[in-house]
Parts: structure tokens; sequence; C-alpha cells
């Protein structure tokens, strides 16, 4: 069983250009996207998460049950769902404008006990900045690598959330001696200021980091480091395509058992080359389509 920890909520897709243009409702927030992906992929998935009660929140938890999501661990909450409006640019790239004073998700606390099972915990994105739930989910983590169950961090900058960078940053480099596998974007790693060998010196096994249209790079703690070129593909937008790299990161990491630091530096070349590459094969796929919709197993082939 992967978890994934963190937020639901709806985007608000642009039908076409224009500051005024219509907007569609669709399921999103990072964290969810990547319990959703794990799910179509065919990985046993649970979401820990707290949606609201409302329209949008039961059209949030029933997207998790159609891709075969355990909603056991979700809690609800009365309060509205975060809205996410998203503006679309060149190349398909997305920017954010969020809504969330008073939402369910912000109030998240800690579960006594993972699920039964759990081999994997995964994290990211508004969650961990958002208080008071950020706490929480950031307690989790720290329970989860302290038990041994394997962490991963996406950390997914929204930095219109983030009212200090600089505070953030130290949060964000006190949770690498809790996290096994960091994948971010290179902007990301920009607006975070560090390299992969300084947070592989923190504590994760493996780095990778995603350079869109270029593809993605694994750096390890051995000093190797792995690259493959994104799959070409025709833009419709790129919502989604980085929890969708990280669902087919953990999909194909936990169907080669190899969801533990000492299993991650065992890859080798051949194996980091294969994971890699169907981690693009993925998130070309969800780039075809509008919003966050990731592939199913049979789209993307099975790893």
């Amino acid at each position: 069983m992967i978890v994934v920890a963190g937020e639901a909520l709806i985007d608000l897709v642009p039908r076409e250009a224009g500051a005024l243009a219509g907007l569609d409702p669709r399921r999103g927030g990072g964290p969810y996207n990547t319990a959703v992906a794990l799910g179509r992929l065919g990985s046993p998935a649970a979401f820990c998460s707290r949606i609201s009660e409302d329209a949008f929140g039961e059209a949030l938890v029933g997207g998790l049950r159609e891709a075969g999501v355990d909603v056991s661990s979700v809690q609800r909450g009365a309060e509205p769902t975060t809205l996410a409006v998203a503006s679309i640019g060149a190349g398909g790239s997305a920017r954010y404008s969020f809504y969330v004073e008073g939402t369910a998700d912000r109030l998240f606390s800690a579960p006594s006990q993972l699920p039964d099972g759990t081999r994997a915990v995964s994290f990211g994105t508004c969650s961990l900045v958002l208080e008071p739930g950020a706490t929480a989910y950031e307690e989790l983590m720290r329970i989860a690598s302290a038990q041994g169950v394997f962490t991963a961090l996406d950390p997914n900058i929204r930095s219109v959330l983030i009212p200090d960078a600089d505070a953030y940053r130290a949060r964000f480099k006190s949770w690498l001696p809790s996290v096994s596998l960091l994948k971010l974007s290179e902007e990301d790693a920009e607006w975070l200021g560090g390299t992969p060998r300084e947070w592989l010196a923190s504590g994760p096994s493996a780095v990778v980091v995603t350079r869109g249209a270029d593809g993605l790079t694994a750096f390890t703690r051995d000093g190797a480091e792995y690259a493959v070129p994104g799959e070409p593909v025709d833009v419709v937008d790129t919502i989604g395509a980085g929890d969708t790299v990280n669902a087919a990161l953990l999909h194909g990491l936990a169907a080669r058992d190899a969801l533990s630091g000492p299993a991650l530096a065992g890859l080798g070349a051949d194996g980091w080359a294969e994971l890699l590459r169907f981690a693009a094969r993925a998130a070309a796929i969800t780039c075809s389509r509008a919003g966050a919709e990731p592939p199913y197993a049979h789209e993307v082939g099975v790893f």
C-alpha cells in the first residue's frame, strides 16, 4: 500500500484564452492527483487527507473511489473545498491563484496510525504550507520515517501561498532527514536555492529533477547521475504532469520491490533508465489532455 498525504482541491481550468474565459471545474491538488495516478496505474493506494462534505468534496471522494484508491483515511469536514484558478501560458504551463481561507483541507489532523501494509507515504504541495494542517502533515512525515517507512516528497512550490520564503526554505531543509526520495521540478530547485548534491547529503537516497520537455534526471548518493529525454507529445496543458511523475516513480519502485534506501542504491543505470522513461511516458500522456488526467496502466504499458 502506498499512502498519499496532502490536499485535494478543485482546479478551475479555462476553456480558452482570456481573463474571462469560461472555467471548467476539475478535480486536483498535487497529492490528490498522485493518488489517482497510482490507482489508475494499478498500485494499491490510499489517500490521507481532510475533504469537504460539499458537492466538490463529494466529487473528489468519488474520483478516488473510481480510481480504486482507499478512502478510509480521509477525514471529512463541513468547511468548503479549496479552489485553484489556473491560467494556461505558452507551451501549456499553468499558473494558479488560490482560494484557501477557511477550507476543509487546512484542518487535517495526523492519524494515530497508518493503514495496515503501508510501504510508502508521499507528501507535498500546499498541504505542507497552509497551517494548521502543514504541521500535522510534517508530524506524519517524521513519524513514518522514524518507523522505517519509505517517504517521498514533492515540494511543488506555490510561491503565492508562501508568505516567508526564507522560513519555508529552512523548513524544507528540516524535512530532508525524513525523506527517502525527493522529486522536484527544476523551477522548484531554483526557487529553493539548493542543489541535488546538497540535498542528498541531508538525507534522501535519491533526488529526481523534472525538466519539462527535456526529461528527467536522477541523482543518487553514490555520485551517479541518470537522465532520460522527455517523450514527444502535443501539449494541451501541464496540469498534473509532475504529480504523474511522482506516481509513476512510486509505482515503478514498488513493482521492483525497491521502496527502501538500499534498494534505490542498487537500481543501477539500467534500472534508473527504465524507471525514468516510464515516468516520462506517463507524464507525456497527462500533458496531452486538459486538466490533471493521469494515464491508466493500459495506456502507458506495464512497468
